[in-house]
């Protein structure tokens, strides 16, 4: 028996075990299974592991997508996450080669996807408040946000979570050293139904304003010479 001659739920049920190359190269293979390919139920869940994965072909985007991930785990993601005044001309240009990746990506999502329900970042140095701005204002479903390591992130994104995250019911901004207490709070008393979860965040020493971090830094040293 050929594979070809499955039905449509068989093989759209074996193509989703199958990762995004591997889908695009069976799908070469005749016009059948470009159509299985191209069926809007098969991509209501992507996954990412690096920013280049965002510029292939192997994907599809629409309605049909629930869930996103783009998460970014290597050493580079240190080179990234540094603020701009902390790096050497080697870090910034390998962070300006795909400085628009992301953002570009999930502007795309903005436009395709008005049915997200979940969307997690980590890693994505590059991710601004804007850019998750116009995620909750066009994806009025949405139920989870989840960021981490997302450095410019700040408390922008809290308010507009308060603002156009109607149908949230989960945050995370864990290590998204650049928001505060203050917006946190301002979530909680605003969404108290939105389960909130900022590990390693406002807790932590915001590097976008480095005279700031210098002056705690100097107080740290002279309490701990006392």
């Amino acid at each position: 028996m050929h594979i070809t001659q499955l039905n449509w739920e068989c093989l759209l049920h074996l193509f989703s075990f199958l990762d995004k190359n591997s889908r695009k190269n069976l799908a070469k293979t005749c016009r059948k299974l470009l159509e299985v390919f191209q069926d809007p139920l098969l991509w209501s869940l992507l996954n990412f592991h690096s920013p280049v994965e965002l510029k292939k072909d192997n994907f599809l985007l629409g309605p049909a997508l629930k869930h996103l991930s783009i998460c970014w785990y290597s050493e580079r993601v240190k080179v990234c996450n540094i603020e701009d005044w902390m790096k050497n001309s080697f870090q910034k240009d390998f962070c300006k080669r795909h400085e628009n990746t992301v953002s570009d990506f999930l502007l795309d999502v903005c436009n395709r996807c008005p049915n997200l329900l979940s969307l997690t970042l980590s890693g994505c140095g590059h991710v601004t408040d804007d850019c998750i701005l116009q995620l909750l204002k066009n994806c009025p479903n949405l139920k989870s946000l989840k960021l981490e390591n997302c450095v410019q992130i700040t408390d922008h994104t809290l308010q507009a979570v308060t603002l156009h995250g109607a149908s949230l019911q989960t945050l995370q901004v864990d290590f998204c050293r650049n928001v505060t207490q203050a917006g946190l709070e301002r979530v909680r008393k605003k969404c108290p139904s939105v389960m909130l979860r900022a590990e390693r965040s406002a807790s932590m020493i915001p590097d976008s304003k480095p005279e700031k971090r210098l002056m705690l830094e100097r107080a740290s040293r002279k309490s701990f010479q006392l």
